[in-house]
């Protein structure tokens, strides 16, 4: 949609309202009823208009806000454009959760019984330790089959296909099973700080989630506490839950556990950590030298159940693969590679978000080569690689920190 489009907006007329409070803050603008927003949101796209957003600082987010108030001033009556009314036979079919279709089939319980079954001869996870967990033995994760849950709360700091307006529905698991020596995370996923909880009230936080507007239900570090997600899933699904499942992973995964989440799963957002088996054994405590393989084998299966991102009108992610590689400092992480290997063996419109927010966390102090925070040049670099790699669905936020790094090299 091109050009300018007149929006004619009727004000409520109700005392107190937002359309009497708009005419008594701006009565010396004589504000009319017909507002030009055409130039500022409908000749650019999505992509330039969340950088330029970006870029513009605390402005331009007040701006997009104030914008966004004014429109839900309105009510849909009073909106009016020159776009022809659609054919209600174009209308799309109601979307539904990977799990409710499973579970329409008759198949999910059959499937939350086969990962519960893991837990006896632990092989969740590439370490496979082999613990009893039903028996209450623990492996390198540190978990029984009782999950331990640290937080939930919706989560505005994801990707923004996640985000929305009303945030990603975070629940953080406590313990891990590769433990990076650099990790952010670590009173969680290294001390395993948290409250053992039953799988009915993993449920209900995500019902919880659910009332609180969330977009989707972002299961943070799962690996070793999938089956457990699993039965909640359908406990909350029989109470109403119909939110994507987002599987964010650090992507040090069994490819056999991912066929098993095939129907279930909506939206996988793995890490791509690292690409070169030495650095993976050296920066984890898991001592994952098998990490590049195990994640590539992991990631090409997500890559073959749900495909490239599938958003909704307002850009809210509903399906797909969304992968994330974090800049470190002296190409630690292979950056290069990274892009590449997404573009040969994945798809180039693969939604990539390479993230500059490495920071010294945790034991990264005793690590000569990762002991500082990165630099613009090796941001920049990484982003030049992505796009020489030809990859085509860079996250919004990481083309914002590739203009702010450029400018600091100027």
């Amino acid at each position: 949609m091109n050009g300018t489009h007149r929006v004619n907006v009727q004000f409520f007329s109700n005392k107190g309202s937002p359309g009497n409070l708009l005419k008594s803050s701006c009565a010396c603008y004589n504000i009319v009823t017909t507002i030009k927003v055409g130039l500022f949101l409908m000749a650019m796209n999505r992509n330039n208009f969340i950088k330029n957003i970006f870029l513009a600082g605390s402005a331009g987010l007040m701006a997009l806000s104030g914008f966004s108030w004014l429109l839900k001033a309105c009510t849909p009556k009073d909106i009016v454009t020159d776009e022809p009314d659609k054919d209600p036979e174009e209308e799309p079919i109601s979307w539904q959760p990977a799990y409710a279709k499973l579970e329409a089939e008759g198949k999910l319980t059959e499937r939350i019984e086969k990962a519960y079954s893991i837990f006896e001869d632990c092989a969740l996870c590439p370490r496979q330790c082999g613990e009893n967990r039903l028996a209450g033995e623990t492996g390198f994760c540190q978990t029984t089959d009782t999950a331990v849950v640290f937080s939930r709360q919706p989560h505005f700091g994801e990707e923004v296909p996640l985000v929305g307006s009303y945030g990603s529905g975070t629940i953080f698991f406590s313990n891990c099973n590769l433990r990076c020596v650099f990790c952010q995370n670590y009173p969680l996923a290294h001390h395993g700080r948290g409250n053992k909880v039953s799988d009915e009230e993993i449920a209900e936080m995500m019902l919880d989630l659910q009332r609180k507007g969330c977009h989707n239900i972002n299961l943070v570090t799962p690996t070793h506490v999938m089956p457990n997600i699993l039965s909640a899933t359908r406990i909350a699904h029989k109470n109403g839950l119909d939110l994507p499942l987002c599987y964010n992973t650090s992507g040090y995964e069994r490819k056999e556990i991912i066929e098993l989440l095939d129907g279930i799963v909506d939206i996988y957002l793995p890490d791509m950590k690292f690409m070169d088996a030495k650095k993976a054994e050296k920066y984890n405590m898991a001592e994952a030298g098998d990490y590049p393989q195990r994640a590539k084998e992991a990631i090409q299966e997500m890559h073959r159940q749900v495909g490239k991102l599938v958003t909704d009108d307002n850009y809210i992610a509903k399906s797909g693969l969304m992968i994330r590689h974090l800049v470190m400092p002296n190409r630690v992480s292979n950056p290069k590679e990274f892009v590449y290997w997404v573009a040969e063996n994945l798809s180039k419109d693969t939604y990539v978000n390479i993230m500059s927010q490495y920071r010294v966390a945790f034991e990264a102090f005793e690590y000569d080569k990762i002991a500082r925070a990165i630099t613009s040049e090796e941001f920049v670099e990484a982003m030049e690689w992505a796009k020489e790699a030809g990859l085509t669905n860079l996250d919004e936020r990481s083309l914002g920190h590739l203009e702010i790094h450029r400018q600091r090299m100027d």
